[in-house]
């Protein structure tokens, strides 16, 4: 799959993507409900027994009817509504970074595993070769041609491509793994990436200095912008909580058939809790506990956006420099020099311990340098991890 159809199936199909969503869906419902009032009270007092008429349930000349509505003092409802909708904001910016956080695991799972793939060809042609050589040995060994000791070294460096390709092969069905959860795919993923393709998103440089790269960070990270708009959310908590110790009124009217000072009375009825003392002083106190603490924890999370940053622009430049410091045609040598002892060794010119020493040591150049080339890239998309946008070009 290419790196594009790989995105559009993450999107369409990650289940911990498409569950967050929902708590977007949650902060609406909430601003919805934020926004409703209390309802209206009504009563209806019947008389249950006149005592005058001896009669029960003596309805004709004693009713009342009230109805009564809370009315909210203090901008309680509009600091409510207010604290609703940053709570909405918050989940966005967690959406976003969640977004972030995977789509960034998804590009550096596809990268390894395409490295990792390289790794698994060119242990397994270096294998391919070694198997029939140790073959060959054999039976010499058989014949009394060669020594046991000769097949013993072949062995040895057999074994050595073996576990190598072992290693390389459960990293790639990890690597595998990941991509189907991240996907939503069933079928086992191989990246479509031509070595040009790679080789191109390989030589990109940012273009832009380290501080500058930490400051589109502080702009776009959205971890730490949901940190900053935490303290944001926090003051507007307590701007309602204040506000929840002042009093409501009940506003109302009745209208009295028979039992008050005049014939059908129609009254104004108005209540209003005595404020002896502040009934959400505890509330008002935690709120303001709650912007401290939000505050500590912004200046922390810009600490470690910082840090992390630091680390992955050294990494990136460490295997960067390393990897581009090797000439082009010194990387063509190693092939060349490798066939070159490949077919000087089946013309006996090299002895069996300058060959095995030789492919024992490719071995590991060719592992080490398809591990640089993937650093280089996993470092560069955690980069854009971190910044949230494109910063190489």
């Amino acid at each position: 799959m290419t790196i594009a159809a790989c995105e559009e199936a993450f999107r369409s199909n990650n289940l911990e993507l498409l569950a967050q969503q929902y708590n977007i869906n949650l902060a609406d419902a909430d601003i919805i409900q934020a926004k409703i009032w209390e309802l209206p009270q009504a009563s209806f007092n019947l008389n249950a027994y006149n005592p005058e008429g001896h009669k029960f349930f003596d309805i004709g000349k004693s009713k009342v009817v009230s109805i009564q509505q809370l009315i909210y003092l203090g901008g309680k409802k509009k600091n409510e509504i207010e604290f609703a909708k940053s709570n909405k904001e918050l989940a966005q910016l967690q959406f976003s970074q969640l977004l972030s956080d995977l789509k960034s695991q998804m590009l550096q799972t596809y990268y390894a595993l395409y490295f990792e793939e390289k790794k698994l060809k060119s242990v397994e042609f270096q294998l391919n070769y070694m198997n029939e050589l140790l073959q060959a040995y054999r039976q010499q060994t058989r014949k009394g041609n060669t020594s046991l000791k000769d097949e013993v070294r072949l062995q040895s460096a057999v074994m050595n491509l073996n576990n190598d390709k072992i290693s390389i092969n459960n990293t790639i069905l990890e690597q595998q793994q990941s991509m189907k959860v991240l996907t939503g795919l069933d079928a086992a993923i191989y990246p479509a990436l031509s070595d040009e393709e790679a080789n191109q998103l390989l030589s990109l440089e940012p273009l832009m200095t380290k501080e500058e790269i930490k400051q589109k960070a502080f702009e776009n990270n959205a971890d730490y912008l949901y940190a900053l708009k935490s303290i944001e959310s926090n003051k507007v908590y307590l701007k309602w909580q204040k506000s929840l110790n002042i009093p409501d009124v009940n506003l109302g009217g009745e209208w009295d058939q028979n039992g008050a000072t005049f014939k059908n009375e129609i009254t104004l009825t108005l209540g209003i809790p005595i404020p002896l003392w502040k009934s959400n002083q505890g509330n008002v106190l935690k709120a303001q506990y709650q912007i401290e603490q939000s505050q500590k924890q912004a200046e922390m999370k810009k600490q470690q956006l910082a840090t992390q940053l630091d680390m992955a622009y050294q990494s990136w430049k460490n295997q960067y420099q390393q990897y581009f410091s090797m000439k082009p045609e010194q990387m063509e040598n190693l092939d060349i020099v490798y066939h070159g002892i490949l077919k000087n060794f089946r013309k006996g010119n090299i002895s069996l311990i300058e060959f095995t020493d030789f492919t024992d040591s490719y071995r590991e150049t060719i592992l080490q340098l398809y591990e640089m080339k993937k650093q280089i890239m996993i470092s560069a998309e955690e980069m854009n991890h971190l910044t949230q946008s494109k910063i190489f070009y």
